[in-house]
């Protein structure tokens, strides 16, 4: 089943066109890359899935949002359905780990203490990270804030997860098993999309792909 469909869409940012006729799918527990150097295009198409770049022409649907038509109001559902893994992390420093994490189920809604204490300690296992929660994020490794920030992303149970670049920071051994991570949450139902210029991480751990170039986006054969 797609859960996004991009048909025909320009993608602009501040009104300058960033790419252009966009045709662009992701089914259900797809793993897929966006390849491209800086500037390319990847993170305004990454924003526009989350409607933080506005779409104006073409067809753009996610989880059945049409992304020229959706409401204000809509827009906070939409988001819980995705998990967003950025570069720099974005973690609160003055809080552990467990209080991070507690602030965005707080900020989403949840109440039980119980079952957020349930939740914090199922996405710290999935990430390897269970014993790590009464830290703060720089009494850690690049590498372990980046799995605490897909945690994170992983709170609400998304049926997407988006990383820009997630490996930008890291040493190439931790970006390895960072991307082996993303691919195990692949494989238990979840689709990823990983926005990166790392081609030898591609090659080593396949996936669908997309090139940005010229204002272009082009699927690899």
């Amino acid at each position: 089943m797609k859960i996004i469909e991009y048909k025909g869409v320009d993608i602009r940012h501040d009104e300058l066109m960033v790419l252009r006729e966009v045709n662009f799918d992701v089914a259900q527990g797809e793993f897929v890359y966006l390849c491209g150097k800086v500037g390319s295009g990847k993170s305004s198409l990454l924003k526009s899935l989350y409607a933080e770049v506005p779409i104006k022409n073409g067809e753009s649907r996610i989880f059945g949002y049409d992304l020229q038509s959706i409401k204000n109001s809509e827009i906070p559902m939409l988001r819980r359905k995705i998990g967003i893994v950025f570069q720099d992390f974005k973690l609160l420093g003055d809080r552990s780990v467990y209080e991070n994490l507690e602030f965005v189920l707080r900020a989403t809604g949840w109440k039980d203490k119980k079952k957020m204490g349930e939740q914090i300690d199922l996405v710290l296992g999935t990430v390897g990270l269970v014993k790590k929660g009464y830290k703060r994020p720089h009494q850690l490794s690049g590498g372990e804030q980046q799995r605490v920030a897909i945690a994170r992303a992983l709170l609400n149970s998304p049926e997407l997860i988006i990383a820009d670049e997630p490996t930008g920071n890291l040493d190439p051994q931790t970006s390895r098993e960072l991307i082996e991570l993303l691919h195990a949450i692949c494989h238990s139902g979840t689709a990823v999309i990983v926005a990166t210029h790392n081609i030898g991480l591609v090659r080593q751990y396949p996936g669908r792909v997309f090139i940005c170039e010229d204002e272009r986006l082009k699927e690899e054969a």
